[in-house]
């Protein structure tokens, strides 16, 4: 196991509370896959195989932290995780980094990461991640900043799909949520532009940001049993 410390207390800075993190380098896991986690990564490419491995044994390391036994965490016919009852878990893989963050269902109904490399946002994708709401907010940054601001953007966008995607088991695009970052406190609002599963059109996710040793974290926790604003 190489796990990596500086990214595990960073993302834990942002989660608060009733949530276990851990962070690992891709590629460096010793931990073995259950039976039924191999067999749906039998035919993978190697590089997804050393993902997948990765981050089943960093939501395993987050378990114990959570003081759970670590369990199966087989994969769905979505290739969504499928987590042990009672858990509520999210995995995300960026550059040679992988984060899992775990907590108990009865703290959060769901929970999203998402992390990426803290660098701007190609050019030819602002249109298909950004509404014009967004891209004329945009505009008014500071040019030298906008395009890490807009993989900020896509950044939240993920990590509010994974947040929704077990509540609701839709799959949407970008254009179902737009998203307010508020650049004083490391917060962001991300609203449902449209009706999608429980969630109606207005509702929204709060959550945190942050960026620190070459990469941004979103993280998105929705309280049970109901959504409610999350670390007021």
């Amino acid at each position: 196991m190489s796990e990596r410390p500086d990214i595990t207390a960073f993302v834990q800075s942002l989660t608060g509370s009733g949530v276990a993190v851990a962070a690992m380098d891709i590629g460096h896991t010793k931990g073995a896959l259950f039976p039924q986690e191999r067999a749906a990564i039998a035919r993978a490419t190697n590089a997804r195989k050393q993902e997948f491995a990765t981050g089943r044994e960093a939501a395993r390391l987050a378990m114990r932290r959570l003081g759970v036994t670590p369990a199966e965490i087989p994969m769905g016919a979505d290739r969504a995780p499928v987590w042990p009852k009672g858990l509520r878990g999210s995995i995300s893989h960026s550059g040679d980094i992988c984060v899992a963050v775990v907590s108990r269902s009865d703290v959060f109904q769901s929970v999203g990461i998402d992390i990426e490399t803290d660098t701007p946002l190609d050019d030819d994708l602002l249109d298909t991640i950004c509404t014009d709401t967004e891209q004329r907010w945009l505009l008014k940054q500071d040019a030298n900043a906008r395009g890490k601001l807009a993989k900020l953007i896509f950044s939240a966008k993920e990590c509010a799909y994974k947040c929704q995607y077990p509540l609701s088991l839709e799959v949407i695009d970008f254009m179902a949520f737009e998203i307010s970052l508020n650049l004083g406190n490391h917060r962001f609002d991300a609203c449902f532009t449209r009706q999608i599963g429980p969630f109606a059109a207005g509702t929204r996710f709060l959550g945190h940001y942050g960026a620190a040793f070459g990469s941004f974290a979103t993280i998105i926790c929705l309280p049970a049993p109901k959504i409610a604003t999350f670390r007021d």
